[in-house]
């Protein structure tokens, strides 16, 4: 009979089991708290980077195309590359990890912003300034808000990518049910561990981007009452 034939008549081999889940709770916490700390701090990290920039690029239309280009080289450099190349400098730990995050995230929070900003019309800047809105005041009253649902969407996509990308830290040992699910493969293709953390991975992803739309019609009621109208 073959390994597979094996695994898959193993009782003890089911892809889902919920004695798995008792016993292996407070692990399974563990990965939880390591997978959402890293994933929140990555994606706010990168936007207190990327929605400056975002800015400075609208209003210096000149370093638009320069900090895209940068931002999407970086983005496209393979995860496991970019760890090799971290190690060395930064340790084989959770701040690593942390950076190579981050790193993914500039990319879609900067154009996110960027397109928001770009996408205000041009009568209402208008008629901002013919109120005497300066430029600060302009942005912050004026372009920003009007810019937030670009912003929220790449907020959103950013999350749900690196709540995936987290699972890759496992290469450095930090990798939240990353680790799990290779743990899991290691283990003689031990099932119950690696389905748990990847339902688990996914229903994380699942829950901060439901966050992420509740927080947004909290900040902007205005497109309620637009759909309601």
């Amino acid at each position: 009979m073959s390994s597979k034939a094996l695994l898959d008549a193993d009782p003890r081999n089911p892809w889902f089991s919920w004695s798995y889940i008792r016993v292996n709770s407070a692990t399974l916490l563990e990965a939880l708290r390591e997978h959402i700390v890293l994933t929140v701090a990555a994606v706010v990290i990168a936007a207190l980077i990327a929605l400056p920039l975002a800015v400075l690029a609208h209003r210096q239309k000149r370093l638009a195309g320069p900090l895209l280009a940068m931002t999407a080289t970086l983005y496209t450099i393979p995860s496991l590359a970019l760890f090799a190349f971290l190690a060395p400098f930064t340790g084989v730990n959770g701040f690593t990890v942390l950076i190579g995050l981050v790193v993914y995230a500039l990319l879609i929070i900067l154009r996110a912003g960027l397109t928001g900003l770009q996408q205000v019309p041009a009568e209402i800047k208008e008629v901002a300034l013919g109120m005497g809105y300066g430029r600060t005041r302009m942005l912050m009253r004026v372009e920003l808000p009007l810019a937030l649902p670009s912003i929220l969407t790449g907020l959103r996509i950013a999350t749900v990518s690196t709540v995936a990308l987290m699972t890759v830290g496992q290469l450095v040992g930090v990798g939240g049910f990353g680790d799990l699910i290779m743990a899991g493969f290691r283990n003689n293709f031990y099932r119950p561990q690696i389905m748990t953390a990847t339902l688990a991975c996914v229903a994380l992803a699942f829950f901060l981007d439901l966050l992420l739309i509740i927080a947004g019609r909290l900040a902007m009621p205005w497109t309620r009452r637009r759909r309601t109208a």
